[in-house]
């Protein structure tokens, strides 16, 4: 069994530990406006850096919150596609910085020709 870097739990007590696209899409479409109307992922430590959350709206369609303070990012948005959903967060998780993994080193540069 590998390390646990990050886990998603959600409001019905499920928890994934390093959930792949296809777990937080699972998870996602286990969400509910009753009982389960949210999940949370975020690193397995004391005091995390980022986290990001899907919750149910009233009207339908789903709330994404990402967070990462080491970064002053701050984004709300709303969405319906789980699946769109599900794949986005990967993305955005992993350019996350990770408890116990390298710091990942972002550059720009340009192509010229």
């Amino acid at each position: 069994m590998g390390a646990q870097y990050y886990g998603a739990d959600s409001e019905n007590g499920d928890r994934i530990d390093d959930p792949s696209d296809d777990a937080l899409f699972m998870l996602i479409s286990d969400l509910n406006d009753s009982d389960n109307t949210f999940v949370v992922v975020q690193p397995v430590e004391d005091d995390p850096a980022w986290f990001t959350s899907v919750a149910v709206l009233n009207e339908g369609g789903f709330e994404i919150v990402r967070r990462d303070t080491t970064r002053n990012e701050h984004e709300v948005t709303t969405a319906t596609s789980i699946n769109d959903i599900a794949h986005d967060l990967t993305i955005w998780m992993a350019a996350r910085d990770i408890p116990g993994q390298p710091t990942k080193q972002v550059s720009k540069f340009s192509i010229t020709t």
